[in-house]
């Protein structure tokens, strides 16, 4: 079985209708380690790491304080020896992001089980507006989906059609199923979604095989 691979910016030009809402004013979108990296800067997400299994209570602590947090999570089933169990599990475990200005980072980081913030340069980093709405529509489609180890950089699609219309990734053949990998480059994980291989449009050249 072939596999093509491509690379996974995430960044998509109509992500999907569910990702306005999540535009930020002018500036974060000026790189990983952008305007909203700085004192002074503009509203952004941000990348906290976090202890282990506390993934979502941290993300209604946050929420408590007035803060926008999100903690995308994944079901998974469990066989145990008398009976299958279906659960959530946090899709990028150990961490949470976050949307806050710099000058909030210490009422961030004094929220319990919270370590730091991912920093880069001594500012905490950015991520992009638009990998977080790529994650988004990922988990809002209730597509079969399963964490991925992230990839290098290669050549890109777009879905064109369904429920993921606009988002960017990697394509990846397994088995005999297709599937868009998403990714979040600030901490190198990834996520797989399966789609329509007829629904996606490659992206700055040919697919390789």
């Amino acid at each position: 079985m072939r596999e093509l691979y491509l690379s996974s910016s995430l960044y998509s030009g109509a992500a999907s209708a569910r990702a306005a809402s999540l535009e930020a004013p002018r500036g974060t979108e000026a790189g990983i380690f952008g305007q909203g990296s700085s004192p002074g800067g503009s509203l952004a997400w941000h990348a906290l790491s976090v202890k282990h299994q506390h993934e979502r209570a941290i993300e209604a602590a946050l929420i408590q304080k007035g803060f926008e947090a999100y903690s995308p999570v994944v079901r998974s089933r469990r066989q145990w020896s008398d009976r299958t169990k279906e659960i959530e599990l946090p899709l990028f475990a150990g961490y949470v992001f976050c949307r806050f200005e710099y000058e909030a980072k210490a009422r961030v980081i004094a929220t319990p089980a919270v370590s730091r913030a991912v920093e880069f340069g001594g500012m905490p980093a950015v991520v992009p507006d638009s990998e977080i709405a790529a994650v988004r529509a990922v988990v809002d489609s209730k597509q079969l989906m399963r964490p991925w180890p992230h990839l290098k950089p290669g050549d890109r699609v777009r879905v064109e059609k369904g429920p993921l219309r606009g988002v960017e990734g990697v394509l990846l053949r397994e088995k005999d199923a297709v599937e868009l990998i998403v990714s979040v480059e600030l901490l190198q994980r990834s996520v797989a979604v399966q789609v329509d291989a007829l629904s996606v449009v490659p992206l700055g050249g040919a697919l390789r095989s």
